[in-house]
């Protein structure tokens, strides 16, 4: 029986974007191996419900299901909703691919019609590898992220490429437990996937994306990031074991609510 795949695409605020990411499901590259995708609309303030409806009603025999947060839960509480619906619902692999439209999920076709992402625990987009295509990035972010990336490499003894690129590939079977659960609900959720993953000595590949930003808004504070992702690396080469247990959200939510908007599943 073949495997299972979930597409999500985590959306906020961007109404101009989401249409052009639905598009990419047109193609048989990424239409042949999703069962099914699920955009979780993180209450946004702008028209992207609106435009994922449009989206739908023009491709109604695309199988997509829009899911509103009860709350906004941030980006990494956007992550929970989707973890969880894809262990409720028996995907076996979740595709993750951010709403903004930076990323290409065909840039997974290699590995899905090879068959390697088999065996590994995720599978993680690099914006930063041999291969990879990435336009509009200041040479000062790009600066910052190999230091980044070298600094989680020494800290976890693992190789990593990219710390969290909108493009990544999960096996569901290594969701079940909820390891993630009090990982922050904000953008720092991707790091700390990281470093749990490398804690339990999942099998990680990171792969060559095309990556570009154009008319993408950024919310991210560069100063106030780097400095937290220093903290980070602190608390976990003090005590692994600790820093993945340990509840890292401000507010802590007792249950990821969702409402379903509409489904051409």
């Amino acid at each position: 029986m073949p495997d299972r795949f979930l597409l999500f695409i985590p959306a906020y605020n961007c109404e101009k974007q989401v249409p052009r990411v639905l598009d990419q499901l047109l193609d048989p590259k990424v239409s042949g191996f999703v069962s099914e995708t699920i955009v979780v609309n993180n209450r946004s303030t702008d028209g992207t419900e609106a435009a994922v409806l449009a989206w739908m009603a023009a491709h109604p025999n695309t199988p997509v299901r829009l899911l509103r947060n009860n709350e906004n839960y941030g980006l990494g509480g956007s992550h929970k909703v989707a973890f969880q619906y894809a262990v409720r619902h028996g995907y076996d692999y979740l595709v993750v691919l951010h709403g903004d439209d930076q990323g290409d999920a065909r840039d997974l076709y290699p590995l899905i019609a090879s068959g390697e992402y088999k065996s590994y625990d995720c599978c993680l987009g690099s914006r930063f590898m041999k291969g990879s295509q990435i336009k509009g990035y200041s040479a000062l972010r790009i600066f910052g992220n190999y230091g980044f990336n070298w600094l989680f490499s020494l800290v976890t003894l693992h190789k990593i490429t990219d710390l969290g690129s909108g493009l990544n590939l999960y096996k569901v079977a290594g969701l079940k437990n909820g390891y993630y659960l009090k990982f922050p609900d904000t953008q720092y959720f991707n790091d700390c996937m990281i470093l749990a993953q490398c804690h339990y000595k999942q099998k990680m590949l990171f792969f060559p994306i095309s990556w570009r930003e154009e008319d993408q808004v950024s919310n991210t504070k560069l100063t106030s990031f780097a400095l937290s992702l220093l903290r980070m690396c602190g608390q976990y080469v003090a005590g692994p074991k600790k820093f993945v247990a340990r509840e890292m959200r401000a507010k802590p939510v007792e249950k990821y609510g969702y409402q379903v908007v509409a489904s051409n599943v």
